[in-house]
């Protein structure tokens, strides 16, 4: 708390400091070429000095201070009934760590509560160290970044060079955040494939986890039916109502529709997009499942149950609509107009000119929009928990419920079992498959969209 409120102090000698270098630096302006840098580059590179320094020094006392309570409540004589057994000491300290926060927790544990109070004043006495350090390091790079305002100091070289730093930085942890996914997925399915066969896990038609380990477990473990699941209600379903009606949508209204109807029509279309996915798992399980059961009882149908993958599969089509109308709509767009009028004056109608000249023209485009709205489609999870159902069936009858990857990786994960069992970490061998799937859809699109700009720019 102490260390926040300092935050907010060296925020504003931050501030202080940028009105303080420029000011400064206006008064040595003395007209056209007497100062290499605007007065707002001197205030910058003060403020910079002020805030990048405090903020590492922030950040580093932050990730050592809770080892320095712990020593200081180690060293408390509250500490010396406590339990040698690190998992009991681990509980303990969890607990009065929790109860130290917040006041009204109750404790459940003695030896928790008599280490809160050395736990707040080590916080206390740690925190107003950490404060001191962090405001004499914002003061003295304050004071030396002061020292450095004068008519020939290249303050704009220096506070460009910093912008570049930032955004390198920026740039380096998305990638590195990508390469700790990916280790991570890597890591944990490698613990289960130690357990169990990838050749069984890719191929095998029985899916039924076991939390047990054994000689037979990889039998267990065959996710074909998931793998299907996904693809048949992500990628077959769902896809018969998204093209049709996104790619329809967008020739009307780049074709069509003039230009007020287009102005209202299109913001309305991409609104679609803008719903949260829990919504549309609302209606599949409350609105359009009860009507598809109703409808398989009234084909013959014995025992529909309301869990179908076409429940889910027509619900999950409608919400990618917006995918693939807004890449065919840019796609069709960006076709040159001399194509269609060329066409319009040998004769052709409007109709035969989209599907002869400007559906071909836009091909690219359009793939390119369907592969990005397939991969948004099998990693889809709120539509399935609540549609389409939890058996691994292997079946081509929409009527059927059915299971995808991402709705077992959920069920892996959450509940009470132990995280290092075969079960659990099915979880990570899943989402390890899922996402090389959507990586590899994705660089499918990105360069089948590089080749459609580079024919029409």
């Amino acid at each position: 708390m102490i260390l926040t409120g300092v935050l907010l102090a060296v925020i504003g000698l931050g501030l202080v400091g940028w009105f303080a270098a420029r000011g400064r630096a206006r008064l040595l302006y003395k007209g056209r070429g007497s100062m290499h840098s605007m007065p707002g580059y001197h205030g910058w590179h003060v403020a910079l000095w002020i805030l990048v320094p405090a903020l590492l020094a922030w950040g580093v006392w932050q990730a050592i201070m809770p080892g320095l309570v712990e020593g200081a409540v180690f060293a408390s004589p509250a500490a010396a009934s406590l339990p040698t057994d690190p998992f009991q000491l681990g509980a303990i300290l969890a607990e009065a760590h929790t109860i130290a926060s917040d006041p009204n927790a109750v404790a459940f544990n003695p030896e928790a509560q008599a280490l809160v109070e050395p736990i707040r004043q080590g916080q206390v006495k740690f925190g107003l160290i950490g404060a001191v350090i962090v405001l004499i390091v914002a003061f003295a790079g304050g004071a030396f970044g002061f020292t450095r305002v004068r008519p020939d100091f290249r303050a704009r070289t220096h506070v460009e060079r910093a912008v570049l730093g930032v955004l390198l930085a920026a740039s380096l942890l998305a990638i590195l955040t990508t390469f700790g996914i990916v280790a991570s997925l890597v890591f944990e399915a490698g613990m289960f494939f130690k357990d169990v066969s990838p050749i069984a896990f890719l191929t095998g038609t029985h899916w039924s986890p076991a939390s047990t380990a054994g000689e037979n477990i990889s039998d267990n473990f065959g996710a074909v039916p998931l793998f299907w699941g996904t693809i048949y209600i992500g990628a077959i379903i769902a896809m018969v109502v998204a093209i049709p009606l996104g790619l329809m949508s967008a020739i009307y209204l780049t074709q069509y529709a003039t230009r007020d109807v287009r102005k209202w029509v299109k913001p309305l279309l991409e609104i679609l997009a803008g719903i949260p996915t829990v919504v549309y798992g609302y209606f599949a399980a409350l609105t359009v499942a009860p009507l598809i059961r109703d409808f398989a009882a009234s084909i013959g149908m014995t025992n529909p149950s309301t869990e179908s993958a076409l429940a889910a599969g027509l619900v999950m089509g409608v919400m990618i609509i917006p995918f693939v109308s807004s890449m065919a709509d840019d796609a069709l767009a960006a076709v040159p107009r001399a194509m269609s009028d060329g066409s319009l004056a040998l004769g052709a109608t409007r109709s035969e000119t989209i599907k002869k000249v400007l559906l071909p023209a836009a091909l690219p485009g359009i793939v390119a929009g369907v592969m990005l709205a397939i991969s948004r489609a099998i990693g889809e999870t709120m539509i399935v928990v609540m549609a389409a159902g939890a058996a691994a069936n292997l079946s081509a009858n929409p009527f059927a419920s059915m299971t995808t990857v991402t709705y077992q990786i959920v069920q892996m994960l959450t509940g009470d079992q132990e995280f290092n069992s075969p079960k659990t970490l099915s979880a990570f061998a899943l989402g390890l498959v899922l996402f090389v799937v959507t990586l590899i859809l994705n660089i499918v699109a990105l360069r089948v969209v590089k080749r459609f700009r580079e024919a029409y720019e």
